[in-house]
């Protein structure tokens, strides 16, 4: 198996791409355990889908395994960190400094991942000028000035509900790309800018309808 994953020919499924960071995480529990090499048949049992599954996700970007041993687990991890985009460090604004927001500007982990979020913005006089985990808090005015002088290319969205497709319509202005949006409301962007909503609300909805059936 090759160090360097070429892009895939198509669009990858979303599925696929929700499985693939699962992958990652399994085979550097692995690598921690002193383990070398690891099977599709191996990560399917732990991840609970199918080692077809798995083969036919990891064919996206390019990776074969060898017959009877599998994946060579370094080669593997560097490989998925690329494609996935965990490799790169993209530099992030928030809006709206509130205790979501705050919690996701205190989670050193997503620098990890690539994810750096170099400022945060807010209008509430209490909380502009400070700073949370050392990442400057500034008000929304300033955002095109500080716009200019970090070039962050995602902004993170947890703003009131209300405010939302208003603050959107402000930063897109200036050359966000991609919008992270943890809003329940589903703001509308032009083509060429990506869009992530993750709605807690959804997923504890989700969460709570398995649960009732199950009784």
């Amino acid at each position: 198996m090759t160090r360097e994953a070429s892009k895939p020919s198509g669009k990858v499924p979303e599925p696929a791409l929700r499985r693939l960071p699962w992958y990652l995480a399994y085979v550097k529990l692995l690598k921690g355990y002193g383990e070398s090499f690891v099977s599709s048949t191996q990560i399917a049992k732990e991840i609970n889908v199918d080692a077809s599954q798995v083969a036919k996700d990891l064919s996206w970007v390019n990776l074969s395994g060898k017959t009877r041993v599998g994946y060579e687990i370094n080669a593997l991890i560097g490989i998925l960190e690329d494609f996935l985009g965990f490799a790169s460090q993209h530099r992030a604004f928030l809006f709206g400094v509130g205790r979501l927001g705050a919690a996701l500007m205190r989670d050193s982990g997503l620098t990890q991942y690539g994810l750096n979020i170099v400022a945060g913005f807010d209008v509430r006089r209490k909380i502009v000028g400070s700073t949370i985990a050392d990442i400057p808090v500034f008000h929304m005015n300033d955002f095109r000035e500080k716009q200019q002088q970090y070039g962050a290319t995602i902004g993170i969205i947890t703003v009131p509900v209300e405010e939302a497709q208003k603050v959107t319509e402000c930063i897109l202005t200036e050359g966000i790309r991609a919008l992270w949006n943890f809003t329940p409301f589903r703001i509308r962007v032009p083509e060429n800018v990506v869009v992530q909503n993750t709605s807690i609300y959804a997923h504890l909805a989700v969460m709570f309808n398995r649960m009732n059936s199950l009784t």
